[in-house]
């Protein structure tokens, strides 16, 4: 049998994990679980897992900071529905915002649904989720059991780490022609689909031709309304602090192409 290679410390120091040459989403993770968490099963299941390096320690906020990260919140069904009711669970989740730039979820844990605990109503717990996921910004995750938590938080790692490093392809063929490859580069581009691309290509001459121009030359192009250009220019010309541009639906982007 495989040893796996998993280490587990308790401690209140700092702790160095992974190397830099390991390919992403396979370099050691390091999850810190607060102190708290240590009776709960996830503890034993994370220790299971290969490449996973598990520090107990006290969190100020959360029960697992992940990598340094992601901040989780773990809740039983019955947790949840109990926060839910004595309003602690939005007080938490505005803690969990406030403790620093790491992102944040809620991992809810239970084959049992939330509506089977007492005192809670359908339009409530719809309400709640709403108010998370829509207006918070954190996301809900399901899990069955505790070793179903420990997974998804090393595979939150994973994917949080290919998004950080560009790791994260795009689906389908790859394109050996230059225009070919050329209108696939421009199809990445905000509410652009093949006609759209070919469009910019034709009009402006090259890739490098349609991330130069402004919105004005955009807009002049057959089938580019304002709002696509408007997201093709800031996309071009943002720097890597720059707010995302928006991608709220717009007549002109509801159907690229």
């Amino acid at each position: 049998m495989q040893k796996k290679n998993t280490t587990v410390c308790e401690c209140h120091g700092t702790y160095a994990v992974g190397t830099a040459d390991a390919p992403v989403g396979r370099r050691r993770v390091k999850i810190i679980c607060d102190d708290r968490e240590r009776a709960a099963d996830v503890l034993a299941e994370l220790r299971k897992l290969p490449d996973t390096d598990v520090v107990v320690r006290r969190l100020p906020v959360g029960d697992y900071l992940i990598d340094g990260r992601v901040l989780v919140e773990r809740k039983t069904v019955h947790d949840f529905a109990i926060s839910l009711v004595d309003g602690r669970l939005f007080q938490q989740a505005t803690r969990l915002l406030r403790a620093g730039p790491a992102r944040v979820l809620v991992l809810l844990e239970g084959a049992k649904s939330v509506l089977s605990e007492p005192g809670i109503r359908r339009e409530s717990l719809q309400g709640a989720l709403v108010t998370l996921s829509v207006r918070l910004g954190i996301p809900v995750l399901r899990a069955r059991d505790a070793a179903e938590t420990a997974k998804i938080l090393r595979y939150t790692t994973e994917q949080v780490r290919r998004v950080e490093t560009n790791a994260l392809r795009r689906a389908g063929y790859r394109p050996k022609r230059l225009r070919t490859r050329q209108l696939f580069v421009l199809q990445g581009l905000p509410g652009v689909g093949p006609e759209r691309a070919a469009r910019l290509l034709d009009a402006c001459g090259s890739v490098a031709g349609v991330f130069a121009a402004d919105e004005k030359t955009l807009c002049r192009i057959n089938g580019i309304g304002a709002h696509t250009a408007a997201a093709i220019h800031q996309l071009a010309h943002a720097g890597t602090t720059a707010q995302p541009f928006p991608v709220t639906a717009s007549p002109d982007a509801e159907n690229p192409g």
